[in-house]
């Protein structure tokens, strides 16, 4: 798929050049945070969620020049989970974009305080982002925090996840934990990119429920990956959820029946893309590299 290869690469190029204009030097002191900051966000991420917004706004007209701060910043607010996300009083991994954690390279204070540089700095850009109006920001800030916090977004979904650590759990409830913790950013980003783009109502009820599909088949993957490869091509370190005894797909129903449901997912999503009368073969290729990712 050269067409999306070339894509992610053009993503990844512009968006980590606004990172690196948003994030303070690592020679600018306090040195140790903002090196702890740039060791995290420069290490190699696949940037799926900047690309969404990006898609997603192209889709519906938008220059990049109106996406790329806000793609830059989900980077951040993302970033900045998998740091906490890492930490020994959660998920204690050594091992992240095929390096060493923030917190194994930093320690743990500096890694709590590099995730909140991050998570500043995200709202900080949108907010300050002239490409875009002032109320266009605030709804972007909106949506954005609302993904990222309570009662339904990653944060919640993390603490649910730790809370059903060793319980029983019913695959109801694990999608529950999945759609908040991985999800609902995921969705935030294509929506994003919907309403900077001047989507209606209707097309942006589409990339929802496109984007909310694409959000649960990413954890999916990510659960079947964890059980099918090893630490050396994940990057971080596989089978870890066993060990952790978290609940997945495929310890409730079995990685087949897993697979099954990714396959529904990803049909799902594409029958949400055909109810948007644009171009949106980006978004179709993006769900067909999540479907078949390798790590």
């Amino acid at each position: 798929m050269p067409e999306i290869a070339a894509f992610l690469s053009e993503v990844k190029a512009s968006v980590d050049a606004r990172l690196d204009e948003i994030v303070p030097s690592s020679e600018v002191p306090p040195t140790r945070l903002h090196e702890a900051v740039c060791w995290s966000l420069f290490a190699g991420g696949k940037r799926v969620r900047p690309a969404l917004v990006i898609a997603c706004g192209r889709a519906f007209g938008a220059d990049d020049e109106k996406l790329i701060t806000t793609a830059a910043a989900i980077e951040l607010i993302h970033t900045y989970s998998l740091v906490h996300d890492d930490l020994p009083s959660m998920d204690d991994d050594d091992l992240r974009r095929g390096r060493a954690t923030c917190h194994k390279k930093f320690g743990e204070a500096t890694a709590i305080l590099a995730g909140d540089v991050m998570q500043t700095l995200a709202f900080g850009a949108i907010a300050g982002d002239v490409a875009i109006s002032p109320e266009l920001r605030v709804m972007l800030i909106e949506l954005i925090s609302e993904a990222a916090g309570t009662p339904t977004g990653m944060v919640s979904g993390q603490q649910l996840d730790l809370d059903a650590e060793g319980a029983e759990i019913t695959i109801n409830g694990l999608e529950n934990i999945h759609r908040q913790k991985t999800g609902a950013l995921i969705t935030a980003s294509a929506v994003a990119g919907a309403i900077i783009g001047g989507a209606s109502d209707v097309e942006i009820a589409a990339v929802e429920d496109y984007a909310r599909s694409l959000g649960l088949l990413f954890q999916m993957t990510d659960d079947i990956l964890d059980v099918t490869q090893g630490t050396e091509t994940l990057g971080k370190t596989a089978g870890k959820d066993a060990a952790m005894q978290k609940a997945t797909y495929p310890s409730i129903v079995g990685l087949d029946a897993t697979r099954r449901l990714a396959n529904d997912l990803e049909t799902t999503a594409i029958e949400a893309l055909g109810r948007v009368d644009r171009d949106t073969n980006l978004l179709k290729r993006l769900l067909e590299i999540v479907a078949n990712r390798k790590s």
